[in-house]
């Protein structure tokens, strides 16, 4: 798939190099040039300097054929200004915007923004992931129903440590997406898939039946 990424800071470049271990084409826009040129040295030729919000520049990164666009600068009229560049110029088909101010959140879904991420967000998730009483981290909620992405981390004395997901029952409207091992390593939701300690599960589900998968995946036998 290809991935285009605006803003090369601490969010947006960790998102690139997270996206290329999954083997992923992903080419970056930055608007410094030094901060360009210390990503080129680490990973080669896949950043341009430049405004996501410029027709041209845009243009370079080939952003006719990305088939998700994400932006994640500091700005939110920028981030805004790319996506509505990105969709209706380049026909691109998912795009993606951090939010810094919750407040804008509603213009940007209204103007077409199909996933937004709020900062604050972020924040107390990963407050909430370093509780250890709460495994679960939100992710995202999808738009237009009541379902989300969360997170669960296996705690190492879960019953569930060792045993396949063919033999784990999570409930009727709950859809796990991945398992992300402790190295990145990503794997698909196979039936012979081996849960192990600190796996993190991605699992689709409603928030009437997050308790529910909470328990499943965290219970202690």
């Amino acid at each position: 798939m290809y991935i285009i990424v605006v803003g090369a800071g601490g969010v947006g470049y960790g998102l690139a190099k997270a996206l290329l271990r999954g083997d992923h084409e992903v080419f970056i826009i930055e608007g410094s040039q030094e901060r360009c040129d210390v990503i080129r040295e680490e990973l080669g030729s896949l950043v341009i300097a430049g405004s996501g919000c410029d027709e041209a520049v845009l243009k370079e990164a080939g952003t006719s054929r990305a088939e998700v666009f994400i932006a994640v600068t500091g700005s939110d009229p920028d981030n805004l200004a790319a996506c509505q560049m990105a969709k209706h110029r380049f026909n691109v088909a998912r795009t993606i915007s951090l939010v810094s101010n919750a407040g804008n959140e509603p213009l940007f879904r209204e103007l077409g923004v199909d996933v937004c991420i709020n900062s604050t967000d972020i924040i107390l998730s990963r407050i909430e992931e370093e509780l250890p009483r709460n495994p679960l981290v939100h992710m995202i909620g999808i738009k237009g129903s009541n379902r989300e992405v969360v997170s669960i981390r296996i705690p190492p004395d879960a019953a569930v440590v060792g045993r396949s997901l063919g033999d784990i029952t999570v409930p009727a409207d709950s859809m796990i997406s991945c398992i992300m091992k402790r190295d990145g390593t990503l794997l698909a939701p196979d039936t012979n898939a081996v849960l192990q300690s600190e796996d993190e599960v991605v699992v689709i589900t409603t928030v009437e039946e997050e308790e529910a998968l909470r328990e499943v995946l965290t219970w202690v036998d």
